[in-house]
């Protein structure tokens, strides 16, 4: 389970986070959303000891993680932008990660389940937007960590790719796996969230299932459901 009590977060006179309480049970899907600004980049990054609050707390699995670092070993995460090295090739930086991580992985699967053979030897730097981000969600899920983050995940995937996503996301899901997501593509989100939070302005708006997200907006899809929440704290 990750506890966050009373987090805040300033960069200069900027209020990035405000008291931001959330609890998030382990053993589903969890969806942060809100427009750029709104303060869920700088919470996943909280979570990661990549940014340090100025004020409150995160437990993960009840232990403080700050000023820790032992935790991350039991955390994949999917960075929104991936800067590899150019000049390795796809299967030498697979290697380093696995040598880095000296754990059991399963990266030759999830090769072939995103067909990525045929650029195993092939430069970095050589491939599209959309292989690299095959590549980044092998070394994503090669690996066993109970806790998954990922920052826009579906950028630049193909139709095909995207269902292998949804799929392999179902499936670590029910290998009991907790996994955070960030989207901006809300049917994305509304076929495999169980639980959404909505921030705006570094605060939580909406948190709970899709149903109750439709019913206390009286929409009929997440994707209008949400822009009903922004629109509403907007004018507010």
């Amino acid at each position: 389970m990750i506890q966050i009590d009373n987090l805040c977060k300033r960069f200069g006179k900027n209020e990035v986070l405000r008291n931001l309480n959330l609890t998030i049970e382990p053993k589903g899907i969890v969806a942060i959303l809100g427009p750029n600004g709104s303060g869920k980049t700088t919470l996943i990054k909280s979570i990661l000891g990549m940014v340090i609050p100025n004020e409150g707390t995160i437990t993960i699995s009840g232990e403080n993680i700050r000023n820790k670092w032992r935790y991350l070993r039991d955390i994949e995460y999917l960075p929104q932008i991936a800067n590899f090295p150019g000049n390795l090739r796809v299967k030498e930086l697979i290697r380093m990660i696995k040598d880095l991580h000296q754990q059991p992985s399963k990266e030759e699967q999830l090769i072939t389940l995103f067909g990525l053979e045929p650029f195993l030897d092939k430069k970095l730097s050589t491939l599209s937007g959309g292989t690299k981000q095959k590549v980044n969600i092998v070394m994503t899920f090669m690996f066993d960590g109970p806790l998954i983050i990922l920052d826009e995940p579906t950028t630049g995937l193909d139709p095909a790719a995207l269902i292998q996503l949804k799929q392999l996301i179902q499936e670590e899901k029910s290998n009991g796996k907790t996994i955070l997501v960030t989207s901006h593509i809300m049917q994305f989100v509304e076929e495999v969230a169980d639980e959404i939070v909505y921030l705006l302005e570094g605060k939580i708006y909406f948190k709970g299932n899709i149903e109750e997200l439709k019913n206390m907006t009286k929409q009929t899809n997440v994707e209008h459901a949400i822009a009903a929440i922004a629109s509403e704290n907007i004018h507010a």
